[in-house]
This record gives C-alpha cells, structure tokens and sequence, in this order.
C-alpha cells in the first residue's frame, strides 16, 4: 500500500484550516482516512472563543478514530458522533447557534478486506480509481447547483445570498455543530476488489480541475499518482500565481488551504 499526503496554508504564515490524516489499524485488515477544510469565517464573527484550526483538529482527530475504530457504526453515524464531541468541546461563551460557528467540509473513506465505504459532506471531493482505470468522483454538488444563481446578483449581494443557504433547506450543509448535518451526506459503498486508489481533494486543491480547468479527474488523479500530491498543489499554486488578478479565473481567495491524500491499494 503506498499512501501521500500533503497540507498547505494558502499563505505562509497563516494558519492552515484543512485536515487531514489516515489510520491503520495495528490488524492490517483496513484503514480510514479524513480530510476536512475549515470554513474560513468573516473577521470576529463566528459566535465562539475558538478559530477554525482548533475545530478542524477537534472534529477532525474524532473522526478518524471512530471510523477506524468502531466497525459497527456507519460513517453517518460516526460524523454524528465527531459533531457531538467537538460540540462538547467548546466553552459557555461559544453560540453553537451562530450561523458562522466554527465549521468544515468533509470527506473520509473506510476500507477493510470486502469493502471501501466514503462519505462526503460539501464540496471537497473525493476519486475513486477502479482496477480498470476508470476515475469516479464522488462530490456533494448542492453548492455548485447555487452558485449560478449568485453569479446572477450585485457583488455585494451574493456572499449573503450564499450565506443564508449554509445548513439551510435548499441550501448545502457543512459541519458544524448540529450532529444531524451527517445526515446530509453523500454516503456509498463499493467492492474492495474494484477499487485500486482513493484520492481525497480540498476544494483548493481540486482548483487544479474546477476553478483553472487544466484537466479532468482522471488528470487529477494520474497526477497523484505519477507525481504524488505535492506536484498537484505546485501545479494549483502556479496557476494561481499566473491569474493573480482573478480576472481570468473569478474565486474567493488568490490562494487558499490545499490538501491531497493518496491512498494507492
């Protein structure tokens, strides 16, 4: 088995709000892996005494270790969980109820000898590679089917047009502090003999393929694995340094947080 990681802050020395880490039980019989990115909130308006890295490592470090851990739970039932401990985690001046409570995205995959089992929450990806070569990515697309609306309002109307659809009806849901989100998910279930690699992407790094459109998933992934994850975020870190201006390629941020895991069977 051979497995990747990287993590970059989108600018050093500022603090990196994605996560990501990957499990293998001491029985050699599966592994999880987990890759969040922290919602990065207006500034001081979130409600709570805690930044995004703290929440990040919190909910993230629970998830891991129930799904690798607790074999008879879903992974539903397992982000539930992780919600509930880094709920419990914050202090008496903390609004759990604020809109902007510290928050992220959410991918991770469980395998054993029979199966890969992946949940995805929001738009970070995770690809599947099957023993044929073919590339499936599994995506929660509820933020990209509102998006065109956005693009339709005055700048300054559509940070808060999104912004009153985040974990609402007919919006899209990360997670937050409310363990019903899990809920919410994209859930699956695949074959272990079908599946030689899984890669799981934050959406700075899948800019690669949807913001800068250098190529497809299957691109993405031939990267990963020719390359390794590092290369796919210099190549991101390029192309973002060519449209400086955002002129040519309109997004939130010049650079953000990138993170790529490679877990090659």
């Amino acid at each position: 088995m051979r497995i990747e990681a990287v993590s970059e802050p989108g600018s050093p020395g500022t603090p990196n709000e994605d996560y990501a880490s990957v499990a293998l039980p001491a029985a050699g019989r599966g592994g999880a892996l987990v890759v969040l990115d922290g919602v990065t909130p207006p500034p001081d308006d979130t409600g709570c005494e805690h930044d995004v890295p703290w929440y990040v490592a919190r909910l993230g470090g629970a998830l891991l270790e129930l799904s690798g851990s607790r074999r008879d739970m879903t992974l539903t039932q397992c982000l539930a969980s992780a919600i509930e401990r880094a709920a419990s985690a914050h202090g008496p001046r903390c609004d759990l109820s604020h809109r902007r409570t510290p928050q992220a995205t959410v991918v991770v995959a469980r395998w054993d000898e029979t199966a890969v089992e992946h949940l995805v929450l929001s738009d970070s990806a995770l690809l599947v590679e099957d023993v044929d070569g073919a590339v499936l990515p599994v995506l929660d697309t509820r933020l990209d089917r509102l998006r065109p609306a956005a693009r339709e309002l005055p700048p300054g109307e559509r940070a808060a047009y999104l912004e009153g659809l985040r974990n609402a009806e007919g919006g899209f849901f990360t997670a937050a502090a409310d363990p019903a989100v899990a809920r919410r998910a994209v859930t699956g279930r695949l074959p272990r003999e079908r599946v030689r690699a899984l890669a799981a992407l934050s959406d700075g790094a899948t800019r690669w393929a949807e913001t800068f459109r250098l190529g497809d998933w299957a691109a993405v992934m031939a990267v990963l694995r020719a390359e390794g994850p590092r290369s796919l975020v210099a190549r991101v870190r390029a192309a973002e340094a060519a449209d400086g201006s955002r002129a040519a390629h309109p997004r939130g941020k010049v650079h953000d947080d990138a993170t790529a895991v490679l877990v090659e069977f």
